[in-house]
């Protein structure tokens, strides 16, 4: 098999939604301990997209873009960081992680859905499969935590279900909208507009912000990892896939980060790993490959 340089670019950027996405579910949580939620991502945004903006200007990518481009892009960021991550942060103080990562199972099937909405696009048997084994492998993956609802649990699931469904849009929306050439520069004005939207709903909740001399050294740690890792290279390899590869594919990420939550928290947390995480493991990587086999392309 002949790979090319599109091919290579496609595999390393599935590894850093796989692989680091998964991670940030650790820094947020070590970092959140620390700082409020909606602070610490509007933080993390504005600095990451700034530092997009000094970066593509000392490589010579051209920042101009059209108002159209700049709506596109403002649009993508409130759908994606600003609902689909902050309020789906803000609705875990009423739900439990593991219902919360059982419900966010779903979003593949969500954009297979709205996909056939959108676009009228059919539903490949393979593709099918691979969200109904990933759905199964999240479910043995959660069920083992001792779930629990409190007061206002019916809110909270009710809006990470719309945080669902407004990345799941999103994500369609970015394959087919009219952006700036580089996707490097369409992820600095998505994380400069969302952050600073962030900041302005963290300012109404009435969050407590606090100065940098305040944080603990591990909290500055954190916030490095997310702003470089989780939001400058694992971002911008998701909105380059969004143009390269179906967005149900794509959204396999929402199966495989829960893995690797997993195994950093044994690793890092000295959490237990039993036989059903195994399975489940196994089940999910399985829904994966089926999902990634089918014929589904970008749609044009």
């Amino acid at each position: 098999m002949k790979f090319t340089r599109d091919t290579i670019l496609v595999i390393v950027a599935f590894f850093s939604i796989y692989i680091i996405w998964g991670s940030t579910y650790l820094l947020n949580k070590i970092a959140v301990s620390d700082i409020p939620p909606l602070f610490l991502s509007s933080i993390r945004f504005i600095i990451a997209g700034v530092i997009i903006f000094i970066i593509a200007k000392f490589l010579k990518i051209p920042l101009v873009i059209t108002k159209k481009q700049l709506r596109n892009n403002a649009i993508a960021g409130f759908l994606f960081l600003v609902y689909g991550n902050g309020i789906f942060v803000w609705s875990l103080r009423y739900v439990d992680s593991g219902f919360a990562a059982l419900e966010a199972s779903s979003l593949p099937l969500v954009v297979l859905v709205l996909m056939r909405i959108i676009h009228k696009q059919k539903i490949q048997k393979m593709a099918l499969v691979g969200v109904l084994l990933g759905a199964i492998g999240i479910y043995l993956l959660v069920s083992q935590q001792d779930i629990t609802t409190g007061e206002n649990s019916l809110l909270g699931v009710s809006m990470i279900a719309t945080c669902i469904v407004s990345w799941g849009f999103a994500s369609i929306f970015v394959s087919k909208a009219d952006l700036h050439k580089s996707y490097f520069v369409n992820s600095g004005y998505q994380m400069l507009c969302g952050g600073i939207l962030l900041a302005v709903f963290s300012l109404i909740i009435g969050e407590t912000w606090t100065s940098p001399y305040d944080w603990k050294p591990l909290t500055f740690g954190m916030m490095i990892l997310l702003i470089v890792f989780g939001s400058i290279i694992a971002f911008t390899a998701f909105n380059f896939l969004l143009q390269k590869v179906s967005p149900e594919k794509v959204s396999t990420s929402s199966y495989v980060n829960p893995l690797i939550a997993m195994l950093l928290g044994w690793y890092v947390l000295d959490e237990k790993i039993s036989l059903q995480s195994i399975i489940a493991a196994l089940i999910l990587l399985l829904g994966v490959y089926f999902i990634n086999s089918s014929k589904n392309k970008k749609v044009s």
